[in-house]
């Protein structure tokens, strides 16, 4: 929006695309507790099946649970119940009332309180996954709630995405590419898609992939097994 400074004519505002708001939260310290991995990005980018291939891949050798996040409903952790890829005991869910990014990075209390509740239940919890709901290019998680973050988009959104940046894009540990199998059918150019999204991200890891033929994320999952210590 253009800003009037005081003598008849306006100039442009810029904006820094790659700058996140300020985050209220210092580092959780992680030591004795879950590592927590949180996983944003926009509205059918494939978050939940994300989180489900992660609990297939990584639910028989690491000690793990997820907290979902809608705004309204509990559809994406219902979604995970019925798909089994948990015992239903390891699956919270966070309605938000608002928008996604105001319980992953802004108020992130009821995160933190689904968190506690399932390493009471769980002693020995080694990963929890914290799936928040759908938003923009700009949500990112307070370092207070999440260790590490994945930011998933989609070639439905276009090959322009990456270079639209955004901190999701920009700052994310991981960014993620999904539904690369799609691609041909809606003219997204991968090769446009992924210079662009490392020349945004300079050294952060990009994985492309397609979970109709790599259902259970290998290079996603073996970048979470990197970070999660040992049990």
């Amino acid at each position: 929006m253009p800003a009037e400074h005081g003598h008849g004519h306006f100039h442009a505002v810029n904006f820094d695309p790659t700058a996140a708001e300020p985050d209220r939260y210092d580092p959780a310290p992680t030591h004795g507790r879950a590592y927590r991995i949180g996983i944003g990005g926009p509205v059918g980018s494939g978050k939940t099946a994300l989180v489900a291939a992660l609990c297939r891949a990584l639910g028989d050798e690491i000690n793990l649970a997820v907290v979902t996040n809608d705004i309204y409903t509990t559809e994406d952790a219902d979604f995970l119940r019925k798909a089994g890829v948990l015992d239903t005991e390891r699956i919270e869910a966070v309605q938000t009332g608002a928008c996604p990014h105001t319980a992953i990075r802004d108020d992130i209390t009821a995160n933190l309180d689904a968190v506690e509740r399932l390493e009471e239940k769980f002693p020995g919890l080694q990963l929890v996954i914290i799936e928040s709901g759908g938003d923009n290019l700009t949500a990112v998680f307070s370092r207070g709630l999440a260790d590490s973050q994945v930011f998933v988009v989609d070639v439905a959104g276009g090959d322009k995405v990456p270079r639209k940046g955004g901190p999701g894009v920009t700052t994310a540990d991981l960014l993620v590419i999904n539904k690369i199998d799609i691609a041909h059918l809606v003219g997204a150019d991968l090769n446009v898609m992924t210079s662009d999204a490392h020349h945004m991200r300079g050294e952060l890891p990009v994985i492309k992939q397609s979970l109709v033929d790599t259902p259970n994320a290998p290079d996603v999952a073996d970048w979470v097994r990197s970070l999660v210590p040992a049990g």
